[in-house]
C-alpha cells in the first residue's frame, strides 16, 4: 500500500483525523479526474482557509514540476473535497497575477513552510481556490428526495455557473478596456478563472445530457409513449446546446484576443437557449419525476 493510500484510509476511518507526519495539520482529500486517463485520483493535501474558500498549493514539496493533481484540475475543474466527515463538490480555480500573490502571502503567513517550498524551486507555486458549488441559500430544493428534486438541483447549479461566467466576462472586459485606455496592456486576472467556470459548466452539462439521453429519457418514454414528441424535442435541444457550448469553448480558447462584443453575444445566445431548454424540461418532466425516489432504493427481491 502506498503512503498516500494509507493516509487516505486513515482519514476516512477517523473522520479526517490522522497521525504521523500529518498529525495536527489541516488536511483534506481532493479527488480529481485524470487529465489523460479520465480516471478518478484522490490525494491528501494541506489547505489554508481564506474567508469562505479553501486554498491548496501546488507545492510538490518544492520540486521542479507541478503536481499531477494540478494538471488534472486544469483539464477537469470539478472536484470532490473531503474535510473531516464532510464531503462536497467544488470548482478548482487557480488564482492569477496579483490575486495569486496576495493569496500566497496569506498562505505563507498561515503556513510558513510553503514559503520555503517556493524558495527551493524556480517555478511559481500555483494557488488553487476551491469554490464550493452548493446552491445559494434559498435556491434549489431544501432536500433531495425525488428525481424531480435532483433535476432541479442540477439545473440550479447550471444556471448559477452561467451567471458566474457572465459576471466574470463583464468584469474582465471592463478591466481590459480601462487598461487599454491608459495605454497599457490589459491585466490578465480573470482569464483562467472564467475558463475554469466555463469548463466546469460545459462538462457538467455534457454529463447531465448524456445521462438523460442514454438512461432517463428512454425509461420515461417507455412508460409515457404519449410524450414521444416531448422527448424528441428535448433530444433536439440537447444537440443545439452541445453545439453552442462547443462554440463558446472555442471562443474561450484565448479570451485575451476575443472580441468583447462577439463573446458577450455568443454567451447571451447560449444562456438564452439553455435557460429556455431547462424551463421546458422542468415543465415537461418534473410532474413525471416527482414520484421517483432519489437516491433509488434497493431493487425489489
Amino acid at each position: 500500500m502506498s503512503f498516500n493510500q494509507s493516509v487516505i484510509d486513515e482519514f476516512r476511518a477517523n473522520q479526517g483525523k490522522v497521525g504521523g507526519y500529518f498529525e495536527g495539520s489541516d488536511l483534506l482529500l481532493l479527488t480529481t479526474t485524470g487529465a489523460k486517463s479520465g480516471e478518478e485520483r484522490t490525494v491528501p493535501l494541506g489547505y489554508v482557509r481564506h474567508g469562505d474558500h479553501l486554498l491548496i498549493i501546488g507545492s510538490n514539496l518544492g520540486g521542479p514540476k507541478h503536481p499531477d493533481w494540478y494538471h488534472n484540475v486544469l483539464a477537469h475543474p470539478l472536484v470532490e473535497v473531503e474535510i473531516g466527515a464532510d464531503s462536497f463538490e467544488a470548482v478548482a480555480v487557480p488564482a492569477e497575477g496579483a490575486r495569486r500573490d496576495r493569496l500566497f502571502t496569506h498562505v505563507v503567513t498561515t503556513e510558513p513552510g510553503y514559503g520555503e517550498y517556493q524558495e527551493n524551486t524556480s517555478r511559481v507555486l500555483p494557488v488553487v481556490v476551491l469554490e464550493r458549488s452548493d446552491p445559494a441559500p434559498g435556491e434549489g430544493p431544501a432536500e433531495v428526495r425525488s428525481l424531480a428534486d435532483k433535476l432541479v438541483e442540477v439545473h440550479v447549479w447550471l444556471r448559477g455557473q452561467l451567471r458566474h461566467v457572465s459576471a466574470e466576462v463583464d468584469a474582465y472586459f471592463e478591466t481590459s478596456a480601462a487598461y487599454e485606455g491608459e495605454g497599457a496592456a490589459p491585466a490578465p486576472g480573470l482569464g483562467l478563472q472564467i475558463r475554469q467556470h466555463c469548463l466546469a459548466f460545459c462538462q457538467t452539462l455534457e454529463i447531465h445530457h448524456t445521462g438523460e439521453d442514454a438512461h432517463i429519457f428512454p425509461a420515461m418514454e417507455a412508460h409515457n409513449p404519449h410524450l414521444k414528441d416531448v422527448f424528441e424535442r428535448l433530444r433536439t435541444e440537447h444537440v443545439t446546446v452541445a453545439r453552442l457550448q462547443g462554440e463558446l469553448s472555442s471562443l474561450l480558447g484565448d479570451i485575451t484576443d476575443a472580441d468583447p462584443e462577439r463573446f458577450r453575444k455568443e454567451l447571451a445566445r447560449m444562456s438564452e437557449e439553455l435557460n429556455t431548454h431547462l424551463d421546458h424540461e422542468e415543465e415537461a418532466l418534473l410532474p413525471l419525476l416527482a414520484e421517483v425516489p432519489f437516491p433509488p432504493g434497493p431493487p425489489a427481491a
